[in-house]
C-alpha cells in the first residue's frame, strides 16, 4: 500500500486528506479529540514537505451539522489553520489557490452533499477538482462506499495516509494473535457483529460477548431477558455460535427499567433477569471472569462497551479498561465509547494499539481488507 512518503513532490501540490474529523460534539465544543489528535501525523508530514493540506471529512449523520466546533478545536492542535465554509464549487478552489505551501485548510462537512453517502461521480469529481493528489487517513470510514473514500481515489493519485497505515500493521497483528489470544467483543447489532465474531472464533481462545450483543446470546439460550433490547436477529444463528466452546457470555448482568441509573439498578444471574427489567450492564461476576481471562491472555482485542454507556452504565467497562491496562498483554481496542472509557480512566498509554475506527476496525477483522484500502492499493 502506497503511503504518503512515496509522493514524488509535495511542494506548493494541493493534496486532499480524508480525515477523521467525526468526533461527539457537546455544546458547541468538541467532547474528545482522539481522533483529532491521531491525524496530526500526517498533516504535519505533508506540512513539513511544504504542501498544501485540504481536509475533508465528515460529522453526524443527519448532513446538516457543522465541522465548524472540530475546526476551533482542531486550530488548537494545527496553529495556522484555515476554514472553508463550503466543501466544494468555486469558493472552495479559490480559498485554496490562495493557500502557500505549508498552509492548511479545513473544509464543511462533506455530508450536507448528498452524493457523498451515494457515492455520486459528479460530487467526487467535484471533490478531485480541490487538489493533485488524495490521501486516505480516515480508516474509521474506509467501510464505507462513499464518494470521499473510493469516488476521489480512482480520479487522483492516492496514497494513505500515516494513521491509515498504523492501522493496518497494528490490526494485521490482531489476525496473528500470540496465544493464549482473548476477544471481547461489546456494543449491539449481531447483524454488524457476526462476521467477526466467525472469525474471531477460528483464530482466538475465547471470545466474549457482552453488552447489548449479550442479550441476544442469553435470550438464545432460552432465558427470560425481560425487556431487555436485542437485536432482529435469527436464533438459529446464535444458538450455532453458542455451540462453539470457545465462546463466553455474561454469568450476571445489572438491570433496571430501561430509562434508569445505575442508583436505582440492582445485580442478578442472567437465568433471573425480572420481567418488567432491562440488563443495562454487565455484572460483577462476570468482570470477574473477564479479569480472570485477561491475566493468563497474551493478545486481547476489545471492540464495543459491556453496558449502556451513555446512560452512566460504566462499572464494567472501566473495570476492564483497568484489568487489560494492568495485564502487560498485546492489547488492541476500538469503538467511540470503548475509546471514551480508556481516556476518562487515564489508561491509554498502557494499551498497545487504540484504533479510531469502530465498525471499520470489526469488518477489517473480518475481511482483512475494507473498501476504501482497496482503491488506494490498485
Amino acid at each position: 500500500m502506497k503511503t504518503v512518503r512515496d509522493i514524488p513532490a509535495l511542494a506548493d501540490i494541493p493534496v486532499l486528506v480524508r480525515a477523521a474529523l467525526n468526533v461527539p460534539v457537546e455544546n458547541g465544543k468538541v467532547a474528545n479529540s482522539f481522533r483529532l489528535r491521531k491525524a496530526i501525523p500526517t498533516i504535519e508530514y505533508l506540512r513539513k514537505e511544504r504542501a498544501k493540506v485540504v481536509l475533508i471529512g465528515h460529522i453526524g449523520e443527519a448532513g446538516t451539522e457543522t465541522l465548524e466546533p472540530v475546526y476551533e478545536a482542531m486550530k488548537l492542535l494545527v496553529p495556522g489553520l484555515k476554514w472553508c465554509r463550503v466543501t466544494v464549487g468555486a469558493e472552495a478552489r479559490a480559498a485554496i489557490r490562495a493557500m502557500r505551501g505549508g498552509d492548511v485548510i479545513m473544509m464543511e462537512n462533506l455530508r450536507r452533499n448528498v452524493g457523498e453517502t451515494k457515492n455520486d461521480a459528479e460530487f467526487a469529481r467535484e471533490l478531485a477538482e480541490l487538489a493533485d493528489v488524495f490521501v486516505e487517513d480516515s480508516f474509521d470510514v474506509c467501510h464505507r462506499v462513499h464518494a470521499s473514500v473510493v469516488g476521489v481515489p480512482t480520479l487522483l493519485p492516492a496514497y494513505a495516509g500515516l494513521q491509515v497505515e498504523e492501522e493496518v500493521r497494528q490490526l494485521s497483528k490482531a489476525l496473528s494473535p500470540e496465544n493464549p489470544a482473548l476477544a471481547i467483543i461489546g456494543g449491539a447489532k449481531f447483524s454488524t457483529k457476526e462476521p467477526v465474531l466467525l472469525k474471531l472464533l477460528d483464530v482466538y481462545d475465547r471470545v466474549f460477548v457482552g453488552g447489548a450483543l449479550g442479550n441476544d446470546f442469553v435470550k438464545a439460550m432460552g432465558r427470560d431477558i425481560g425487556i431487555s433490547l436485542v437485536s432482529n436477529a435469527d436464533p438459529k444463528e446464535i444458538k450455532n455460535l453458542l455451540n462453539n466452546r470457545k465462546l463466553a457470555i455474561p454469568l450476571d448482568a445489572i438491570v433496571g427499567p430501561l430509562d434508569g441509573t445505575p442508583e436505582t439498578a440492582q445485580t442478578c444471574g442472567v437465568d433471573a433477569i425480572p420481567a418488567d427489567k432491562a440488563i443495562l450492564d454487565d455484572g460483577p461476576k462476570t468482570t470477574a471472569m473477564l479479569v480472570d481471562y485477561i491475566r493468563t491472555a497474551k493478545t486481547v482485542l476489545w471492540n464495543g462497551p459491556l453496558g449502556k454507556y451513555e446512560s452512566g452504565f460504566t462499572s464494567s467497562t472501566f473495570e476492564l479498561a483497568k484489568g487489560i491496562a494492568a495485564s502487560g498483554a498485546f492489547s488492541i481496542v476500538g469503538g467511540g465509547d470503548t475509546v471514551a472509557a480508556i481516556e476518562e480512566m487515564g489508561v491509554a498509554a498502557h494499551f498497545s494499539f487504540i484504533s479510531t475506527g469502530g465498525g471499520a476496525m470489526l469488518d477489517f477483522l473480518a475481511k482483512g481488507t475494507l473498501p476504501g484500502l482497496d482503491v488506494i492499493s490498485q
